[in-house]
C-alpha cells in the first residue's frame, strides 16, 4: 500500500481503523449529510468489516471547500480517493443521494477493473428512473419545511434549526446534484445489487427499488423495513445484520 491514500484523505473518514479487517464498507450518506450519520455504522461493524464513511464538500470539516452541485464531479472525486482502498474485498452503501453515489463510484471503480463485492442502495429511485421534482429551487423556508416532514425525523438527523440554517447551502447543492443528475447507459454491475427501503417512505415508493435490478448482472434483492425515509436511524441493527450476511454470507433471495 502506497502513500497514494493520503490524496483523497479530505474525502474520507475512519471512525475505527481496522487493518486486519476481511472487507471494507464505503459510504455515501443522504443529502445534506455527512460522514459522521454513518458513525454507528463504522462502530457496529468493527473490527471485521471497516467502514470509509465519505466525507462531500461543503459541510462539517469541509465547510470552507465549495459545495460540487453535480453528480458526476461529486462520483469522479470520490472514486479516485477510494480507489487505493479497494485492494481488499469491499461494498458500497448509499442512502438517498448517496445511493445514486455509490452507483456512479461503483461503475468508476469497476471500470478500473476494482469491481464491488456488493452495491447496497438505500431509499432511492434507479438511475434511469431518476425525476426532478425542484426541490433545489425552493426557498430556504421551503426546504427547511420539507425536511422537517420526513416522517418527523429530519431534527434528529439534521440537528437543530439554526445548525439546519448553516447546513442549507450544502442540502441545496446536494438536492441539485440528485435532482440534475442524468443516467448515462452503460455495463451493467458485475455485483450483486441489495436494495433497502422503508415502507413509508415519502421520498420513494416501494415499488420503485425494483428497477434497480436493470442495473447488475450478479443479483439483486429487495428489504422493506418499517418506516419512512430514515427508517434506517431506527433499523439499525438489522441493517447490519443484514449487511454482514450479505457481505460474508453471499445469499441473494
Amino acid at each position: 500500500m502506497t502513500d497514494t491514500k493520503n490524496d483523497g484523505a479530505a474525502w474520507i473518514r475512519r471512525f475505527h481503523p481496522s487493518p486486519a479487517a476481511d472487507a471494507r464498507l464505503m459510504c455515501f450518506p443522504h443529502a445534506g449529510g455527512s460522514a459522521s450519520f454513518f458513525f454507528p455504522v463504522s462502530k457496529g461493524l468493527a473490527p471485521r468489516v471497516e467502514v470509509l464513511a465519505t466525507q462531500y464538500p461543503g459541510r462539517q470539516d469541509r465547510r470552507a471547500e465549495p459545495n460540487v452541485p453535480d453528480m458526476g464531479q461529486l462520483a469522479d472525486r470520490a472514486a479516485e480517493s477510494l480507489l487505493p482502498w479497494t485492494d481488499k474485498p469491499y461494498a458500497l452503501f448509499g442512502h438517498s443521494m448517496g445511493a445514486t453515489l455509490a452507483y456512479e463510484v461503483a461503475r468508476r471503480l469497476q471500470d478500473a477493473g476494482r469491481p464491488a463485492r456488493a452495491l447496497f442502495v438505500s431509499g432511492r429511485r434507479a438511475p434511469h428512473r431518476n425525476r426532478n421534482d425542484g426541490l433545489h429551487l425552493l426557498s430556504d423556508e421551503e426546504i427547511v419545511a420539507d425536511i422537517g416532514a420526513l416522517d418527523g425525523t429530519g431534527d434528529q438527523v439534521f440537528g437543530d434549526a439554526e445548525l439546519m440554517g448553516l447546513l442549507l447551502p450544502a442540502i441545496r447543492s446536494d438536492y441539485r446534484a440528485a435532482e440534475t443528475y442524468r443516467y448515462a447507459p452503460g455495463p451493467v454491475l458485475t455485483s450483486p445489487v441489495h436494495a433497502l427501503t422503508g415502507f413509508s417512505d415519502a421520498r420513494v415508493d416501494v415499488g420503485e427499488l425494483h428497477h434497480w435490478k436493470e442495473h447488475t448482472e450478479a443479483g439483486f434483492d429487495l428489504t422493506v423495513f418499517s418506516g419512512g425515509h430514515f427508517y434506517l436511524v431506527e433499523r439499525h441493527e438489522e441493517i447490519l445484520e443484514l449487511v454482514r450476511a450479505r457481505l460474508f454470507e453471499g445469499a441473494v433471495t
